[in-house]
């Protein structure tokens, strides 16, 4: 592997308790047709036409199965936040209402993958020529819609979109991804979800690197070993893993239902310690090495001269190719350094032909080009330079070209210094370097005819966690899929950089970790007005309903009864001077205290809560507040069949205080589960239990968050295990808070010894800091130096 050394009113969902949270244009008006990443080929907004999706819209498609798969993916993103039934049905005809998903009638100038979105005041219509088309039109639909759509509960909308017509096509027919899963490995759930969050950038193939020295990833029924022990640890240590043929191909199916093609890489004949770690024969010596779990590169190689590697390579490939529809089969090939270019010759010209044989296309890393051509090769080119003679060698042989230069592409590369993930050896990779390169251009020696395409490759020596890879990926892959994507002569980054900017609150809505890039202009937090919604599944939504031996809320604020309550980390009550919520109820009524702190904290209000009828009957209630400071927490009281329901709330009046750790990148040097990661103290939730904290194990002790620019920072909040619902004997006892502007030197600003709160405040004079960090002192076991972190907060003052 190449990697040297919703909106109650017209307004918003607010960013409060980890909510989910968006910020679409001001109220009256829809998402402009320019606002899509990637830029569209060509845009035609229609003055003052506006389509409003109706509760009763339904979605037609053509008849063919792909088609009709496309609308019941729309459906499926379109349901959860508008609440519409949004049924999905055939249609010969070119319907007049709703959304219609054409395979007749686009510009004939779309092409295989392009289509055609015309919007009216009456209906939206996407035409294309295959269901590939239908789904890109499908997510530039999505981006016009107001942010709030990608939330997974209930808005209200109004669900408008801009009239006009884009016709759009794209530049490469090659829009890749890779994922390595052999350094550090990901299960199906994270690979899944990254297909989810690439292809709404239309990108359409991600590579996955299934082997390499630290761990073998997909089962070979003829060599059992190189998954169950090649497979069994991972960079750093740990359990490793591996795909059954099963779930691989899920993954397979999954990626192709969002029109991605998966390409398997298994890099040969270097990067081969865990299948030589597995099988003995596979080394010259006889001598299996033992398992690596270190980051160096070139060491390792297959041994030429023996005829049982070309077995063992033939039946991986053969047993791969079954497994994998699409059209290629990635060799590798890079970083041979344990193998002589004359036995690099020899091997990959004996090795490439297995690839033909199985119907497949041989693809490789740029060094492929010192072997003889093969029909149709794909040589990815991932150096630094300008030119390169492996790849010259490969272009002039008629070799196809994937543009992956480490310089621009790699998604593992570090934004800054202070980025805390990721590599630098191939520079510092902040999103305008990401975006400001032409493929057709970088290479003088390699022509763009001979350009397939751009991939983004993301390796896995530091990353070991979904957030991980987002925090990686978003911004900069949205950037590369444009350069995939959009004619070059529409792309600038002065309007790239704004319509980038637009795309955090629906990162938000979809709990997507994301880097704030100081180059972006993201968009602005929501106005204080704006209401929170409060009904929603936890793991969804972000509130909070901390664990209580009465409550009878189970997973949702639904139907509460008396005495129950919920915290809301992060939403601070300082400054505010009105409640105002929106409930239902069918008993014989009740209140809603608004308390501070915690459930018995100062009581800053209550309102009473009417009988509205039921479920599903909603009324406004409203009340002033006293001054208060610290977590809003929401108290249930009533008598008898006093149950109710709480939809949405805000809190009015002042300014609310910024939160400014709220999730922001956040690391640990351990943790006591793999659901018990550290960016789970900056997520906004306090959720209880093991579901929604940071948790350290064994002697290590710190934890550290980096807020992404210098601030001035003058208050830390810590939420310990008792505000989760946990023992209040597991609160933190003795800890530090540091900071930093460098993330080396750090100053300690606030200690904290023999505690036995739940929630610690630490005032102190401001500091200039980009890095803060907890240091655990005193272990709040007999065993270990664990610490158990719900929330971390800090503010300015």
């Amino acid at each position: 592997m190449p990697r040297r050394a919703a909106t109650l009113a017209a307004a918003s969902v607010i960013v409060a308790a980890g909510l989910v949270a968006v910020a679409p244009a001001p109220a009256g008006a829809a998402v402009s047709l320019r606002s899509v990443v990637p830029a569209p080929a060509s845009v035609q907004p229609a003055a003052g036409v506006t389509h409003t999706l109706a509760p009763g819209a339904a979605i037609r498609t053509a008849p063919a199965a792909q088609a009709q798969a496309v609308g019941t993916y729309l459906a499926g993103i379109l349901r959860p936040s508008t609440g519409y039934a949004l049924p999905v049905s055939t249609t010969t005809g070119t319907p007049t209402d709703g959304i219609a998903l054409l395979l007749s009638g686009a510009d004939p100038s779309v092409g295989a993958e392009g289509y055609q979105l015309d919007v009216t005041a009456s209906a939206i219509t996407v035409r294309a020529q295959t269901p590939a088309g239908l789904f890109y039109g499908v997510q530039t639909l999505r981006q016009l819609l107001p942010a709030a759509v990608e939330a997974r509960t209930v808005q209200a909308g109004p669900w408008e979109v801009a009239g006009g017509r884009i016709v759009d096509r794209p530049r490469y027919g090659y829009r890749g991804a890779m994922l390595d899963v052999s350094r550090h490995f990901f299960g199906v759930d994270v690979v899944k979800r990254y297909l989810d969050e690439i292809s709404q950038y239309k990108i359409n193939t991600l590579h996955l690197h299934l082997s390499d020295d630290q761990g073998w990833r997909i089962v070979i029924d003829a060599w059992p070993r190189l998954a169950t022990y090649g497979g069994s640890t991972q960079v750093g240590g740990g359990p490793g893993g591996y795909y059954t043929k099963a779930q691989y191909t899920d993954i397979v199916a999954y990626a192709a239902a969002r029109h991605i093609t998966i390409v398997p890489e298994i890099d040969m004949p270097g990067h081969t310690n865990a299948a030589q770690a597995s099988y003995a024969e596979l080394n010259c010596d006889n001598v299996a090495p033992p398992l690596y779990t270190g980051t160096e590169v070139g060491f390792s190689s297959l041994c030429v001269g023996k005829e049982v590697t070309y077995t063992f390579v033939r039946q991986v490939l053969t047993e791969l190719a079954a497994l994998t529809p699409g059209p290629y089969l990635h060799l590798g090939g890079d970083e041979a350094h344990s193998t002589s270019a004359a036995d690099y010759r020899t091997f990959m010209n004996r090795v490439q032909p297995f690839a033909g044989a199985l119907g497949k296309t041989v693809m490789g890393w740029h060094q492929i080009g010192q072997a003889d051509h093969t029909p149709g090769k794909v040589a990815q080119f991932w150096g630094t330079t300008t030119s390169d003679a492996d790849l010259t060698a490969a272009v002039s042989k008629g070799a196809k070209v994937v543009m992956s230069p480490a310089n621009k592409a790699y998604l593992d590369m570090k934004y800054t210094p202070e980025t805390p993930l990721g590599l630098s050896w191939a520079g510092l990779i902040e999103v305008r370097t990401a975006y400001d390169w032409d493929p057709a251009t970088l290479l003088p020696g390699v022509p763009a005819s001979a350009i397939l395409g751009v991939e983004a490759p993301m390796w896995s020596e530091t990353l070991t966690r979904l957030s991980d890879i987002e925090f990686m990926a978003f911004p900069r892959l949205p950037a590369l899929a444009e350069i995939a994507w959009s004619p070059q002569s529409a792309r600038t980054w002065d309007d790239f950089r704004v319509r980038l900017g637009a795309q955090g609150p629906r990162w938000t809505a979809q709990g997507i970790s994301f880097y704030r890039s100081p180059q972006v202009p993201w968009a602005s937090t929501p106005p204080v007005g704006g209401r929170v919604e409060a009904e929603s599944f936890t793991s969804q939504s972000g509130v909070q309903i901390v664990a209580d031996p009465a409550a009878h809320g189970g997973n949702r604020v639904g139907y509460i009864d008396n005495g129950d309550w919920i915290g809301f980390s992060g939403v601070d009550v300082a400054g505010r001077t009105g409640f105002t919520a929106r409930v239902s109820s069918g008993g014989t009524g009740g209140t809603l205290q608004i308390r501070s702190g915690s459930a018995t904290g100062p009581l800053l209000g209550s309102v009473a809560v009417p009988n509205t009828g039921g479920y599903g009957s909603y009324a406004d209630v409203t009340t002033s507040l006293t001054a208060g400071s610290g977590a809003l927490f929401l108290v249930f009281t009533g008598a008898g069949g006093g149950l109710f329901d709480v939809d949405s709330f805000a809190l009015t009046g002042g300014t609310a205080p910024t939160n400014l750790a709220l999730r922001r990148h956040a690391t640990a040097d351990s943790q006591c589960a793999a659901n018990e990661g550290p960016e789970k103290a900056v997520n906004g939730t306090t959720n209880g239990g093991n579901a929604d904290k940071w948790c350290s194990a064994g002697t290590t002790r710190w934890w550290r968050v980096d807020l992404q620019s210098s601030q001035s920072v003058g208050r830390v909040v810590v939420r310990h295990a008792g505000a989760g619902g946990e023992s209040a004997s597991l609160n933190t006892r003795d800890f530090d808070i540091r900071a930093s502007v460098d993330g080396t030197t750090w100053t300690t600003v606030a200690q904290v010894r023999g505690n036995t709160a739940n929630v610690t405040t630490s005032t102190f004079a401001p500091v200039t800091a980009r890095h803060l960090r907890l240091d655990v002192i005193t272990a709040t076991s007999t065993t270990d130096r664990a610490a158990r972190v719900y929330e971390f907060e800090a503010y300015a003052s």
